[in-house]
């Protein structure tokens, strides 16, 4: 039946964005990834396997807020991720990008790391996480 498959379709997506929420937050738990690398490196993992892990370096430079305390490096990572994930499709990354930042800052009331951290204190973990997991579960859509 047509309703099963897409009822079956979204429990998959819900499934995969949940792993990847998980795995985010374990990544960054863990001390060897900052949040920009763990979002990376998760929607790497599962939506652009065929790119090399090293890739995730290039966002080294993004954790606490590219250094400065501005712009969340969970959000530029994921923003870098839908990127490398969609490639030539400028125009649904330039959409998703949108739909990322709005969530967030309905969720967190700005995208600034410093702000943010002052506001929510120890959050990063777990907001590293619910960013790899959104983005998941805005790949997985069709």
């Amino acid at each position: 039946m047509f309703w099963m498959k897409k009822k079956q379709q979204s429990l998959e997506v819900l499934e995969l964005a949940e792993q990847c929420r998980l795995e985010a937050e374990a990544l960054y738990r863990s001390g060897k990834y900052h949040c920009a690398e763990a979002v990376l490196e998760v929607i790497r993992k599962h939506f652009s396997p065929e790119t090399p892990e090293g890739v995730v370096r290039s966002v080294s430079g993004f954790g606490g807020g590219s250094g400065s305390g501005c712009i969340c490096g969970a959000v530029s990572g994921g923003t870098v991720a839908l990127g490398l994930v969609l490639r030539e499709d400028k125009k649904r990354i330039s959409h998703l990008t949108r739909e990322l930042h709005t969530w967030f800052k309905e969720k967190y009331d700005v995208t600034c790391c410093k702000i943010i951290r002052q506001n929510h204190k120890g959050v990063c973990p777990v907001l590293t996480g619910e960013v790899a997991g959104k983005i998941a579960a805005m790949l997985g859509r069709q």
